[in-house]
């Protein structure tokens, strides 16, 4: 029987295993590293922190195809108390009164072909425009989000800020859905070799559901490009105190720091607390100023925080945290996903419609759907 590969363990390439392996196809899954998960990993301990964000959203498509397949793992819902805004060098419980502009964005659809604060200073004034420009770090993980395409951020800015809240914090982090994806897969029959590097293109139908920088080497074609981000992120582990916010919004410098154990107790030893903060980097711009702009929020928002930190860990994340949409572009125009043949790509900054993970989902559902039109 004809064989379909799938190269990358990461969430893309378990979705489309899955799938593959579902229609009765034999599938074979390879993964270059010794785990599977890809950037969706989870420390062992004891703060399990994850490279990024670790929510899914139950408006959303990777949400639905966890549910209809009976796959979801234990989730919480987001926090509605300790929500802050950071500006003026203060956290405060409530916004400026420019950043409530964003009321005079509903009801206007935003053209893809302007960037995101022009767009919006006209409608809601500049003052708006800059404050939701810097609040949507938390999705695009971008230096300057302003700058991006005006659809792109409206439409994710609707979602992550809209209320109720649709985020869903995955139970024990990324590191608990990559284990249900895999128990799966093996139940299905997907045969998983893991410590197994590919550095040809196996024979099609094949997926390479891998970063696109190893995707361009393996299939040898270098359009396969997109815009991607730079990111510092800030891990720190601390000594519980009664009353840390929980959620805190930086219109001053552009960052996002949130206590995941604030959903999930169980990301930190008792008695402790785990919080990321990201905050994107400038072209040329070091680690270290994106880590001291985190570590300002911290000083606003988080008292004493420095006497009560026990671990800490930072990072540059490059191209790891999704596709962004420049201004005159859409997802459709990002690489595609039938790259002819009987080769498919899935992944995060390919040609498929969702926020963060749900295009890793899609890309993957429509590739392993490709692969088996074969």
């Amino acid at each position: 029987m004809e064989e379909i590969t799938v190269v990358g363990g990461g969430l893309a390439g378990l979705v489309a295993a899955i799938e593959c392996a579902e229609s009765g196809e034999q599938v074979r899954l390879l993964e270059a590293s010794r785990e599977l998960g890809g950037r969706a990993w989870t420390l062992d301990g004891p703060f399990r922190a994850n490279l990024g964000a670790h929510v899914i959203y139950a408006d959303g498509y990777s949400w639905s195809w966890l549910r209809s397949r009976k796959l979801l793992p234990p989730a919480r819902r987001t926090p509605l108390r300790g929500l802050r805004v950071y500006h003026g060098g203060r956290a405060r419980r409530t916004p400026p009164a420019a950043f409530l502009g964003v009321r005079k964005l509903r009801g206007h659809k935003a053209p893809y072909d302007t960037d995101f604060r022009t767009w919006a200073a006209k409608i809601a004034g500049k003052e708006a425009a800059e404050a939701l420009s810097r609040a949507a770090v938390v999705f695009a993980f971008d230096h300057d989000p302003g700058r991006l395409s005006a659809s792109f951020v409206k439409e994710r800015g609707a979602r992550v800020l809209g209320f109720p809240p649709a985020a869903r914090y995955v139970v024990g982090g990324w590191g608990s859905l990559v284990g249900v994806l895999a128990s799966r897969a093996r139940e299905l029959g997907v045969r998983i070799e893991t410590g197994a590097r590919v550095r040809e293109l196996p024979a099609p139908p094949v997926i390479v559901a891998t970063r696109l920088v190893d995707a361009r080497s393996l299939i040898g074609d270098d359009s396969l490009r997109w815009e991607g981000t730079r990111c510092a992120v800030l891990d720190v582990g601390l000594r519980h105190r009664r009353g840390d916010a929980f959620a805190v919004s930086d219109l001053d410098g552009s960052c996002w720091v949130e206590r995941f154990t604030a959903p999930d107790h169980s990301l930190a030893p008792p008695g402790h607390e785990l919080v990321q903060g990201h905050t994107g980097l400038a072209p040329g711009e070091p680690l270290e100023k994106g880590v001291q702009r985190l570590e300002s929020v911290l000083d606003g928002a988080f008292p004493d925080w420095r006497e009560r930190e026990v671990w800490r860990r930072r990072m540059e994340l490059k191209d790891l945290t999704g596709a962004v949409d420049l201004p005159g572009t859409t997802w459709r125009d990002r690489p595609a996903i039938d790259r002819g043949d009987g080769v498919f790509l899935a992944g995060d900054q390919v040609a498929a419609p969702g926020l963060l993970s749900e295009v890793a989902f899609t890309s993957a559902s429509r590739a392993a759907a490709g692969a088996l039109a074969r």
